[in-house]
């Protein structure tokens, strides 16, 4: 087997494109190409670098007449993807714009919802009839959640060269754990301050609406006193996410906290088990709200199944710990 088809059939193992084998390797996809079909030959550097990407001998490589794969002492156990020093930079580059990006379509989506309430609380001062300024405000809403969903794809699609850092485990290049680490002393006061803040909102937003059941006397306060609320617990979602996001960057390529192998380990089975545990519980909270008219207490089932995840938690953990041993 020449060296054209072993460099095929080693990168389709590891499942990676032409592109993906390109970057780990610091050459062209052209480059990959040309090699695959034989039109030229790797250099000795990067005969070198695949033989310890692919995790076999340089003899396998370059000779011909060796069909079986040969391992180098770390018995073949499959190559990490290597993080350059560039691609942390650009990394760390998007997720700053991706937080504020995040932060701006959650605050478009509080946004629809006020337009809803403020057009429908205008039907008189408008001249417009109640089936009108309702069909506005949905007109509304969906403008500004349609925006909102855009800006959240543009996101996914923007960040999916980046997700192997969050499902897979991998190696990084000399000097991006100390680019994480500076990023993490330069922003760690700003990201402190913007939790915190965001927190403090989220606790200080029912007071308008407290204040609005207590004290106003018409619908036009009622309405502005209920939009202030959500304006302040939209505004400190959006603190804490713009904060959450750039954390999560870093800790991504430290590989700490919840992106620790540990942890990634036990988020292949928890993810899936999520999905299911919380769409059983909007199941059971629409049933019972629609089905039962149980909207004075059909939302209960939030808090219990709050607490409750913790234990579905525990478990997916232990039985990571089991699929692992």
């Amino acid at each position: 087997m020449i060296l054209a088809d072993k460099i095929i059939q080693l990168r389709k193992k590891n499942g990676w494109s032409q592109e993906e084998l390109a970057a780990q390797l610091n050459v062209s996809r052209q480059a990959v190409s040309k090699w695959e079909s034989a039109q030229a030959a790797p250099d000795l550097n990067k005969i070198l670098a695949m033989s310890q990407l692919f995790g076999v001998t340089t003899d396998y490589l370059l000779k011909d007449d060796l069909e079986a794969e040969e391992y180098t002492a770390d018995g073949g156990a499959p190559a990490l993807r290597r993080v350059t020093l560039a691609e942390a930079g650009e990394f760390l580059s998007w997720r700053d714009k991706a937080s504020k990006i995040i932060a701006g379509a959650l605050l478009l989506c509080i946004l629809g919802v006020i337009a809803l309430l403020a057009i429908g609380a205008s039907a008189g001062p408008l001249g417009l009839s109640e089936e009108a300024a309702g069909g506005l405000g949905v007109g509304a809403l969906l403008v500004f959640i349609a925006a909102a969903v855009l800006l959240f794809v543009y996101c996914g699609h923007r960040n999916e060269p980046y997700e192997f850092l969050e499902k897979e485990d991998f190696d990084t290049e000399y000097g991006v754990d100390g680019l994480a680490q500076k990023k993490r002393q330069d922003g760690q006061k700003a990201w402190s301050l913007q939790t915190g803040a965001g927190l403090a909102m989220c606790v200080l937003s029912p007071i308008p609406l407290v204040m609005s059941a207590l004290l106003a006397h018409t619908d036009t306060a009622r309405m502005l006193l209920t939009c202030l609320t959500l304006l302040l617990a939209g505004g400190g979602a959006a603190l804490i996410v713009l904060s959450g996001v750039r954390r999560a960057a870093v800790d991504k390529l430290l590989r700490q906290g919840d992106y620790s192998p540990e942890a990634k380990r036990v988020g292949s089975v928890t993810g899936p088990v999520s999905v299911i545990y919380w769409l059983l519980v909007t199941a059971a909270f629409l049933a019972w709200s629609f089905l039962g008219n149980g909207w004075n207490v059909s939302w209960v089932i939030w808090p219990i199944a709050g607490v409750l995840f913790a234990a579905v938690r525990v478990v997916c953990t232990m039985l990571a710990d089991k699929k692992n041993a």
